[in-house]
């Protein structure tokens, strides 16, 4: 058995999930008192850094951007069954659990993620360098998503509140579910070059794990099988200390939106490490398909599973967001079609993205 540092990382990544699923196990259903309720996060913490590991060894095997789409399709996947699992509850503090978490998760991705990449990138290269045309389309994509199902809820009138009505929601979510397929097959197949790394001039990528030995098949499809364990013990441990947020969140006498983001928080972690791992790398455009894919995707099949779950969930829907927080949806928008349509980015866009990103934290405590 090897003892290196490649033999114990395998050791880790293999056992921690295993783990980490026991500790869901035997904590499924009981109240946790605080002692627990830190090693249930610890777990869900080594869960995390679990789930990175094995997406860049599928990533490395299937190369990019399918590598990035992995990763992003998996952690919404896990993301919709948090918030499904939390509005199964019940409640009028629930009601806006969906909307709170997709909205932070597009803040956090569109800014906090993409702020961070490029940030990362320019201290080391001086300038990020990605590509405008893949990035540009996926903005779009995030944007149109966005607007479709967080702000036109607000306007519309056939439902009092910001509500969409039944057959309002069965088109956001159709549309959603759409747009995202067609997203997936540009970036996949009909313009893949768009969405990859781009060589610098007269440079080549000096990426080290691009000459690395792929995995082999054996390795890659056990990677995928603790990824998704990995993934599992993440959203069944934040299922289980969430109580522990919600009381604390109450006791606090903080906003209830402050829940969405703390799970968009817990949800999207896995994705900033890698994308922040891939930009120390040169590979901002990587970082880039890992924030805007899982914003798409956070969007495109969130909406729709919620849709078809408030077929038997009680309570309302409400999606549409506030003027503070279409505000600050508005300026991400602006902002990140200036820095996504030249192609190249500095520290000073790295760090605008992150002061909005700040903004947005700030504000959900204190409104």
């Amino acid at each position: 058995m090897s003892t290196g540092p490649a033999g114990v990382m395998r050791q880790w990544t293999t056992w921690t999930p295993v783990l980490a699923l026991a500790v869901l196990a035997s904590g499924w259903g009981r109240d946790l008192p605080g002692p627990l309720v830190a090693v249930v996060a610890l777990f869900l913490v080594g869960s995390v850094l679990a789930a990175v590991h094995h997406a860049e060894v599928v990533a490395h095997r299937v190369g990019e951007p399918f590598g990035s789409l992995v990763l992003a399709v998996a952690v919404t996947v896990i993301e919709v069954g948090l918030i499904v699992m939390l509005m199964a509850g019940g409640g009028d503090k629930v009601s806006t659990y969906a909307r709170d978490t997709v909205f932070a998760a597009v803040m956090i991705t569109c800014n906090g993620i993409v702020g961070l990449s490029v940030l990362v990138s320019a201290v080391r290269t001086r300038v990020a360098v990605f590509n405008a045309e893949g990035s540009g389309g996926a903005l779009a994509t995030v944007t149109t998503l966005a607007t479709m199902t967080l702000v036109l809820p607000t306007f519309t009138t056939s439902q009092p509140g910001p509500e969409f009505t039944g057959v309002q929601l069965a088109f956001a979510a159709g549309a959603s579910l759409c747009l995202y397929a067609v997203f997936v097959a540009v970036q996949t197949v009909r313009h893949r070059d768009y969405f990859l790394p781009v060589a610098r001039d007269g440079e080549g990528l000096t990426d080290p794990d691009e000459h690395a030995p792929p995995p082999t098949l054996r390795e890659t499809w056990w990677s995928l099988v603790l990824l998704l364990l990995a993934l599992v013990a993440v959203v069944g441990n934040a299922k289980l200390i969430s109580p522990a947020i919600e009381s604390g969140v109450e006791s606090a006498g903080l906003p209830n939106a402050v829940v969405g983001v703390v799970i968009a928080l817990m949800v999207l972690l896995p994705e900033t490490l890698a994308a922040v791992r891939a930009a120390r790398r040169d590979r901002v455009q990587t970082s880039l398909n890992l924030a805007y894919g899982s914003a798409i995707a956070s969007i495109g099949l969130t909406i729709p599973a919620i849709a078809l779950a408030s077929i038997w969930l009680s309570g309302p829907l409400v999606l549409g967001l506030g003027a503070l927080h279409m505000v600050l949806l508005v300026l991400t928008a602006v902002v990140s079609a200036l820095t996504v349509v030249p192609g190249r980015a500095t520290l000073l866009q790295g760090g605008v993205h992150l002061v909005i990103f700040a903004a947005f934290v700030f504000l959900s405590f204190s409104p």
